[in-house]
């Protein structure tokens, strides 16, 4: 398959960094083309700008500020986002990117005021993410991430599709075991993909 990997990480060894690149290897060893979006790496504006949000439900084209990812988007199979969870919310980088790409007519259209999901060429869809805190604070919280990406990203896919998510809790608290476990469950997971 052709694979978007999303990633919002601005620290080239932390920990998420390590699972990044455990699952572009995966993903690529598995034998799936993979179109590896590092978005603090590519230095993407998460800024939505007043002309933006004017023509927001104006038609996209190629003169479009986010023509690229809007392309790599569309022809994505599988989307696997990697992310840890600050504030219980997204980096700021991977919210915009929700904010400037997923745009009517890209993974949605207007139908009588009615939004259609219209990203069907995604079949199937994975996070891997880490919390500074527990699971269970997090579920206090409502766990935001969690419920967009169960909820929101998986009714704008393929009907169907499977979608999963992985997380490393507390890691404020993690220790090499831990993390290594972590580790492992997501490269089986890849591999498996």
């Amino acid at each position: 398959m052709n694979i978007l990997v999303l990633f919002a990480h601005p620290v080239e060894t932390s920990f998420n960094a390590g699972l990044h690149r455990t699952i572009v290897e995966r993903l690529s060893v598995a034998g799936h083309a993979v179109d590896d979006c590092d978005l603090y790496a590519e230095d993407f504006d998460p800024r939505l700008t007043r002309a933006e949000r004017l023509g927001y439900h104006d038609p996209r084209g190629p003169d479009d500020a986010v023509a690229g990812y809007v392309e790599r988007l569309q022809r994505a199979e599988a989307l696997v986002l990697s992310f840890p969870v600050w504030n219980y919310g997204y980096p700021a980088i991977l919210k915009g990117f929700f904010d400037r790409v997923f745009l009517p007519g890209v993974s949605f259209k207007l139908v009588d005021g009615k939004v259609r999901p219209t990203l069907h060429n995604i079949r199937k869809m994975a996070a891997i993410t880490t919390y500074g805190g527990s699971r269970f604070r997090a579920m206090l919280m409502g766990d935001p991430p969690r419920k967009i990406v169960k909820r929101m990203l998986r009714a704008t896919i393929k009907p169907g599709a499977p979608v999963s998510y992985l997380a490393h809790y507390s890691m404020n608290l993690s220790t090499d075991e831990t993390r290594n476990a972590f580790m492992a469950k997501v490269a089986a997971t890849m591999d498996a993909f």
